[in-house]
């Protein structure tokens, strides 16, 4: 193994010469000998194999690293890079391309993705863009028919590189396929509701939109599965291809499933399979433990969780950053979107109320600023008092944290650690790492969404209520799609239902001196 050592210095002078005194200054050391955390940073550096005609490279030389831990843990990296391989010229290669990605990126390379390029045969520099490769892809297909072609590069240019052309090609997961169909699912529920709307304005909206119905929806896949085939067996930019495996929503729209206990135990067991035949796959490797939580088969693709699970979803969640903005998308519906745009002029906490009239969206990784989807979208929802008390906590920190950056006031309600708006994919990503923590069964961001409706429903909320709190056209397209009723619920009903009837019931109340729940259908 390569050597290397750790060291501390800092950027003081001498006084006398104006030199730095680098690893010498005394303030590096406290006077009992220990290292002084507040002065000097860690560096590190390591020892280069020679080039192919046998001249010494100098030291890879790194530093500003905080503590001597974090500093060690980066040299061990490089240490592993270099010995990736033991044949001269392709370490000499490995070399080269860690002192390039370290003088264009500031860090260094991931070990895992140098190893199985090595394992491959691809160029080590080489990290070609989904989108660019389809373009290659379809410009070497010559012995096709033109149809053909033209559908090809119909999916390319009208869904796969819009959503997915951002992402390098060996970085590809399932799970960014499975959000492609999520958002054109999303899209298609759009423009049903609009359809069904009484308003001739709004319908005119997207008269000549089109649903992308589950033939097109293969189709698309189709071709992104043959693209990548070519990438994998042809090119080797890849060793697995992930739209192989990734689903598709089925041919009728799905209706919202609670996970009950069956399901959630039923789900454990395929997820422990899944979970075997990721790791087998991988040979060793690691694996990313989210995507096979989230890429394991559920019951319907649309699922909510009980009113308990999303209890503990909520009581882990108080320790994150995101609790109010996870709050908020669990009781009132706000779709993913119009939560991290919520503006900060748009809270009003004295009222309790909330203006969603701006939302964030995301087209392919880059974040997308517009009003709502819809003129309904565009609405004022009412909040809880303790959603209050929460919210108004949430300000205050984030008032502390921006005066202690030195930032102004914020556009946005909610922000990340550097007072930037939020990017919803970094939402979608913090949400599935709670849950998995939890331990609680798989469901999207947006069915937290549909937990809010299910929740308000069976709390009795008016329809009518619930389709302005969740910024839907018509009340016939909220009751059309949020029909899952928790069970337990569902059995309270039946027995006040069949104690109207039972022998011996009275007017006061059933056999059993229950009262019969008033509002229930």
């Amino acid at each position: 193994m390569a050597s290397g050592r750790t060291f501390k210095r800092c950027s003081c002078r001498d006084t006398e010469t104006g030199r730095r005194l680098e690893t010498k200054c005394p303030k590096l050391r406290r006077a009992d000998g220990q290292w002084n955390p507040r002065h000097g940073s860690w560096s590190y550096q390591l020892e280069l194999p020679p080039t192919l005609d046998g001249k010494r490279r100098n030291p890879l030389r790194r530093g500003g690293f905080t503590s001597q831990t974090v500093a060690e843990d980066d040299l061990s990296k490089a240490q592993e890079l270099l010995a990736i391989s033991n044949d001269r010229r392709l370490k000499n290669k490995i070399t080269d391309f860690v002192l390039d990605t370290v003088k264009k990126m500031g860090e260094l390379p991931d070990a895992d993705t140098v190893r199985n390029k090595v394992r491959t045969g691809q160029q080590l520099n080489r990290n070609i863009l989904l989108g660019d490769w389809l373009d290659i892809w379809l410009e070497g297909k010559k012995k096709i028919t033109e149809t053909t072609k033209n559908r090809y590069a119909s999916d390319v240019r009208l869904y796969l590189k819009p959503h997915l052309g951002h992402i390098p090609v060996a970085e590809l997961r399932v799970a960014d396929i499975s959000e492609m169909f999520d958002a054109i699912e999303e899209y298609n529920d759009l423009i049903r509701e609009t359809r069904s709307s009484n308003d001739p304005t709004l319908r005119a909206k997207v008269k000549w939109r089109r649903v992308v119905n589950p033939p097109t929806l293969r189709n698309i896949r189709a071709t992104l599965r043959h693209a990548l085939t070519i990438a994998m067996k042809q090119e080797r930019l890849i060793d697995f291809n992930p739209a192989a495996i990734v689903e598709l929503p089925p041919a009728t729209r799905p209706k919202p499933l609670v996970w009950t206990d069956e399901r959630v135990r039923a789900w454990q067991t395929a997820h422990r399979q899944h979970l075997t035949a990721v790791r087998e796959r991988a040979n060793g490797k690691r694996i990313n433990v989210i995507e096979a939580y989230i890429g394991t088969p559920r019951p319907s693709p649309v699922m909510v969780w009980t009113p308990e699970q999303t209890s503990r979803f909520l009581q882990r969640a108080t320790r994150h950053r995101l609790y109010p903005l996870f709050r908020l998308i669990a009781l009132r519906g706000l779709r993913r979107g119009e939560a991290c745009g919520i503006q900060t002029t748009s809270v009003d906490l004295k009222n309790g109320t909330i203006a969603v009239c701006w939302q964030i969206t995301q087209l392919g990784w880059n974040p997308h600023h517009g009003k709502p989807k819809s003129d309904a979208g565009d609405r004022i929802i009412d909040l809880d008092e303790e959603t209050i008390k929460i919210l108004r906590a949430h300000r205050a920190k984030q008032n502390r944290e921006r005066l202690a950056a030195g930032l102004g006031e914020s556009e946005f309600f909610f922000t990340d650690e550097n007072g930037d708006p939020l990017h919803p994919a970094r939402v979608t990503d913090q949400f599935q790492w709670l849950a998995y923590e939890i331990g609680l069964p798989p469901i999207r961001l947006h069915d937290l969404r549909h937990g809010a409706a299910s929740l308000m429903l069976a709390a009795g909320v008016d329809i009518k209520i619930v389709q302005h709190t969740l910024g839907h056209v018509t009340s016939a397209f909220t009751r059309d799609t949020y029909t899952s009723v928790y069970p337990k619920i569902a059995r309270d009903a039946a027995e006040d239902t069949a104690a109207l009837i039972a022998p011996g019931t009275t007017a006061e109340g059933s056999r059993s001196g229950r009262a019969p729940a008033a509002g229930r259908q």
